[in-house]
């Protein structure tokens, strides 16, 4: 446990008792990306945040169960249930329910009336009399529902009226260890690299995915890649590719970040990109699915930093290249080229070259290979010339 410093992250909440105590408090931020079929039967997705003007009628404070409901829009609800267990509680779920006749989110539904998603969520064993902090993010990847839930603070079961300086860290802030990729990058690191099994299927189609804010508006994150997965299950691994003509691309543009989540038959991925004014990158890698032989699994890393590239600029890298993200999980990508932000007119900008591509790299190490051995071959060349003239010395 640590001090808290108790900022505004984003929708910010408090219930209290009827006598004005302070019982539940919660800070985060939510965003939502929900895919909907329209009057024309084409699919539609939509990526919406939860705001900070929003209404808690409904939420409850219990000895051992509390709810916070939180309202807003035209009938749409997030909720999170929190029960007590002795000296810790958890959020043992989150439901969130959205209004299909909000013509503002949801222009041309075809469908009418509400329709809920249920999700559980990593947060557990927090301590009576203490907040629970989670900074990284934690998203929850769905067929027509996807949620990314990050800078969290929530207190359940206050006991004494007051907020707590205390605090119990999740275990996704606790956990730093960066994973290097396996093949160069454009960004120097002197974490070991780990090895990864040798690639068992053929390369990926690739997939072209593109973010618009609305219909009518031009792209403003692009994604060009093949993917292909690699799971290690005990001593079982297996591999997938990432199959384009059944993957939905939904997602979210930020000013600081943005998110593409892509959702297959198979596989739910998300990517989440960061900036940090001058350079972006992809920060956040998160897959969820069951491997061909139908084993489930879900692997994440919230502490990437791969395919940097300036802000006014792309990033582009045609050949193989593979990442360990986790103990589990390892990608492999092929003809990538992504631009999260600053996208004009639709079109990638200038592309940032990854050194397997950038030729002009290489010619430097080729001529300085050449050079080692030219005088390679003078110095052996005088060391052979040397010993005639001494062994004609030696015969007269």
């Amino acid at each position: 446990m640590r001090k808290s410093f108790h900022q505004s992250f984003g929708t910010n909440v408090t219930i209290k008792t009827k006598d004005g105590k302070l019982c539940l408090y919660a800070d985060l931020m939510v965003n939502f990306s929900v895919s909907y079929q329209k009057n024309d039967s084409k699919m539609a997705t939509v990526p919406f945040p939860l705001p900070d003007n929003v209404t808690t009628n409904g939420s409850t404070c219990g000895t051992n169960n509390s709810l916070l409901m939180i309202h807003f829009g035209k009938g749409h609800s997030w909720s999170m249930n929190l029960v007590r267990e002795g000296s810790v509680y958890q959020a043992d779920s989150i439901v969130f329910v959205y209004n299909l006749t909000d013509n503002t989110l949801f222009p041309h539904a075809k469908d009418t009336g509400t329709a809920n998603v249920t999700v559980i969520p990593k947060i557990t064993n927090v301590g009576i009399d203490t907040c629970y902090s989670c900074k990284s993010e934690e998203t929850f990847v769905g067929r027509s529902v996807n949620q990314t839930l990050w800078n969290v603070l929530i207190q359940a079961f206050v006991t004494n009226g007051t907020l707590s300086e205390n605090v119990t860290t999740c275990v996704a802030d606790r956990t730093t260890t960066t994973v290097a990729p396996t093949t160069p990058s454009t960004t120097p690191s002197t974490t070991p690299v780990t090895t990864t099994p040798t690639p068992t299927l053929p390369a990926p189609t690739t997939g072209n995915y593109s973010l618009k804010v609305n219909v009518n508006s031009t792209a403003c994150l692009l994604a060009n890649f093949g993917l292909r997965i690699g799971v290690k299950l005990g001593k079982k691994y297996e591999e997938m590719n990432l199959d384009p003509n059944v993957t939905a691309a939904s997602g979210s543009c930020g000013v600081d970040s943005s998110q593409l989540m892509l959702v297959s038959d198979s596989v739910n991925i998300t990517l989440t990109f960061t900036n940090d004014t001058k350079k972006f990158r992809l920060h956040v890698f998160n897959a969820a699915g069951k491997t061909r032989s139908g084993m489930p699994f879900s692997e994440s890393n919230n502490n990437l930093t791969l395919w940097e590239a300036s802000l006014s600029s792309s990033y582009m890298c045609n050949k193989e290249q593979n990442y360990s993200i986790s103990d589990v999980l390892t990608i492999f990508t092929f003809n990538l080229h992504v631009q999260p932000f600053g996208v004009k007119k639709g079109l990638f900008s200038t592309a940032h070259e990854c050194a397997l591509d950038d030729v002009s790299i290489l010619i430097p190490v080729i001529v300085g290979c050449v050079l080692v051995g030219l005088i390679v071959i003078v110095v052996v060349a005088y060391l052979i010339g040397r010993r005639k003239t001494h062994a004609g010395y030696q015969t007269l």
